[in-house]
């Protein structure tokens, strides 16, 4: 089999869709049943941590927004005769002439417009259903996103599986002393449903029960009109709250070691990736109570409902932070948390699916 891969989200600043892909090539690699298929990574520039890959690259050069996944890809994927196209990453070429398999990871875009420009939902929202449509099959990350794409999208070809847990390859000792660190940790592109600004408006309040604490806040910040920089200096503890936009993979895995407790606060997600990393880190994580995180990680968090206030956000990071019962009884969790997620179960899960939309090729 000739698999051809969208891979213009491993150019640039590796994040979301891009990790979520290099995960995936790095269980492919070193796979028996994944070496005997050809893979091509198809992108618009360099990729990062392609030569760590036994995996053909073609770079069709361009811009790799819409204009060059519409038209240079569907050539570039033409030109490597493939059995099948795997878009990672919520659109498709529509044109391609290979049968498709695409992930959508969640329809926030459709479930809730408003937190869009017009014309930033319009062109998610017919992009998305065309590929959809055109796709095979179509792979989520959950039950929950399952649901909505079927609800919003109104197709059923769906195949929910689960992302891994694991950040760098650390994923930390259950025998090891529970951590008692001070640093509050944020990691993710900075949407408004995250409210990472009630994260630095409680964090006055956590300062006041836990006076070493510290914020981490590391992410893109993608929220027109939101500025993270303004609200750190007006924190009373201004000297405390770092807001980086991009860390590299060892300064994040470090990150994470160091933590005392994630915060989360995201009201819609298909998954959320980064908590579960700081699981595989042995952080324990605090998240907004919504039906998608219950499905994720169960037990394994500690969550604030939708209508908390900033004194309740910041009594539930502290409790995370000080408490050694709360701690332990979300880590104790960890163990089935990483039968249950495992990157090479998701590739192996993903490879099926490419393999029965390439029968007949």
């Amino acid at each position: 089999m000739r698999v051809a891969i969208d891979a213009r989200e491993l150019c640039g600043h590796v994040t979301g869709v891009g990790r979520y892909l290099s995960e995936l090539l790095n269980a492919w690699a070193t796979s028996d049943r994944a070496r005997r298929h050809e893979w091509t990574l198809i992108a618009h520039g360099p990729i990062r941590g392609a030569r760590e890959w036994p995996f053909t690259t073609v770079i069709a050069e361009g811009s790799g927004a819409t204009a060059w996944e519409q038209w240079t890809l569907p050539r570039a994927v033409a030109a490597t005769k493939a059995d099948v196209l795997f878009s990672p990453g919520y659109t498709a070429p529509l044109t391609v002439t290979a049968p498709l398999v695409l992930t959508i990871h969640d329809v926030s875009y459709f479930a809730h417009p408003e937190w869009f420009s017009f014309r930033e939902g319009t062109r998610r929202r017919l992009l998305t259903r065309w590929a959809a449509r055109r796709a095979r099959k179509i792979i989520t990350i959950s039950q929950f996103s399952k649901e909505q794409i079927a609800r919003y999208v109104g197709v059923t070809n769906i195949q929910p599986i689960p992302l891994g847990m694991n950040v760098d390859g650390s994923t930390g000792r259950l025998d090891e002393p529970v951590k008692r660190r001070s640093t509050v940790l944020y990691v993710g592109s900075i949407f408004k449903r995250r409210r990472v600004d009630r994260l630095i408006a409680a964090f006055d309040q956590l300062v006041a029960q836990v006076p070493e604490a510290k914020l981490e806040i590391v992410g893109e910040n993608r929220t027109p009109g939101l500025d993270l920089e303004r609200l750190r200096r007006q924190a009373r503890h201004a000297d405390r709250i770092s807001i980086r936009s991009y860390v590299d993979e060892a300064t994040l895995a470090a990150l994470y070691r160091d933590a005392g407790a994630f915060v989360f606060l995201s009201e819609y997600e298909g998954f959320g990736l980064t908590p579960m990393e700081a699981l595989a880190a042995g952080v324990p994580p605090v998240v907004l109570d919504t039906p998608v995180a219950r499905e994720t990680y169960g037990d394994a968090a500690g969550y604030v409902s939708a209508a908390a206030s900033n004194d309740d956000i910041a009594a539930a990071i502290t409790r995370m932070l000080t408490d050694e019962a709360t701690r332990s009884g979300v880590l104790s969790h960890l163990p089935a948390l990483r039968r249950r997620y495992d990157w090479s179960q998701t590739a192996e899960g993903t490879l099926s699916v490419l393999e029965e939309a390439a029968l007949g090729r």
